[in-house]
């Protein structure tokens, strides 16, 4: 019995080498291929939130309590992109 499990493990021996390369390098590029996913989606959110209009608006009180009188459930979030009660802060 010891000598055939012996057998196996010298006929097995030359297939472990590239069986692990190729396995580490699918490993990598899964690795890379969800970091750049994730960089995608980062520029994609990042970009979708500084279309939000409100800390320009001259109803944002920049108060974490309320942040907006007119629509406060609407405030700093994606509903507020079109907002029709929007109007610029003058100064």
């Amino acid at each position: 019995m010891l000598s055939l499990i012996l057998r196996l493990i010298h006929m097995v021996q030359p297939l472990i080498i590239p069986l692990c390369l190729i396995t580490a390098w699918v490993f990598i590029l899964m690795l890379v291929s969800s970091v750049i996913a994730m960089i995608i989606d980062v520029i994609k959110r990042s970009k979708k939130m500084h279309q939000i209009p409100c800390s320009h608006c001259q109803y944002f009180t920049n108060d974490y309590r309320l942040k907006c009188p007119v629509n406060p459930f609407q405030a700093n979030t994606e509903l507020a992109i079109n907002c029709k009660d929007y109007h610029i802060r003058e100064n």
